[in-house]
């Protein structure tokens, strides 16, 4: 039986496009560019911010990014940034009884903002406020405390099969690998998440016949 969902962030929760829109903005070159080569490294499963540092070799990420927020122009999330099931299909878990749980690799301030939108959720956290990322053990540790539930009792869904699919079975959890976002598409075919994940969606929304069922 599952009692706790916890949820990834980043193509899960929240499209990528404009934050990877707003780098293109500040590094001064064309978003398509930008998108392609978060492709590329994808494909490559390299981390996706080697696209910056292929853009800017030898980029000092978290200085850029301090340098950003002190020209206003830092990290963000808003309402229309979320996909269009994540509301509904959250509020119709909670209505069954299901704990939610949003941890996903973001920052501390992401985990502010997620926390300003009021989420239906029980608990929002990040691996910033963690201190520790996936696809570590640790961050798993952590979702399971959370969850205050044995592991066997909790889902953990996500695109990325490095970071939510394969780390998450090993910590003990159920895993849904979400057919969304470029890591998402790219392998959900893939033989090893299949034979991984306990089950395959295309969309939130089909979580609560899941539980119910």
């Amino acid at each position: 039986m599952i009692e706790t969902i916890a949820f990834d962030i980043g193509e899960t929760l929240t499209r990528d496009d404009r934050y990877w829109g707003s780098w293109a903005d500040w590094l001064g070159v064309p978003r398509h560019t930008v998108s392609a080569l978060v492709g590329a490294v994808t494909f490559q499963g390299r981390d996706n911010a080697d696209a910056l540092r292929l853009l800017r070799p030898g980029i000092d990420i978290a200085r850029e990014y301090a340098a950003r927020e002190a020209a206003g122009l830092g990290e963000q999330l808003r309402e229309e940034d979320l996909y269009e099931d994540v509301r509904p299909a959250l509020s119709a878990l909670r209505e069954l009884g299901v704990r939610v749980i949003v941890a996903g690799n973001q920052t501390v301030r992401a985990g502010l903002l997620l926390r300003a939108l009021d989420l239906p959720a029980d608990v929002v956290a990040t691996s910033g406020e963690w201190k520790v990322a996936k696809p570590a053990p640790e961050f798993f540790a952590h979702v399971i405390d959370a969850a205050q539930t044995a592991p066997g009792r909790i889902l953990y869904v996500g695109d990325h099969p490095v970071n939510d699919v394969f780390p998450a079975k090993r910590a003990g959890l159920r895993v849904a690998h979400l057919r969304r976002g470029p890591w998402g598409h790219l392998w959900a075919d893939d033989p090893e998440v299949m034979e991984t994940a306990d089950w395959s969606i295309s969309s939130l929304s089909e979580l609560a016949a899941l539980v119910g069922g």
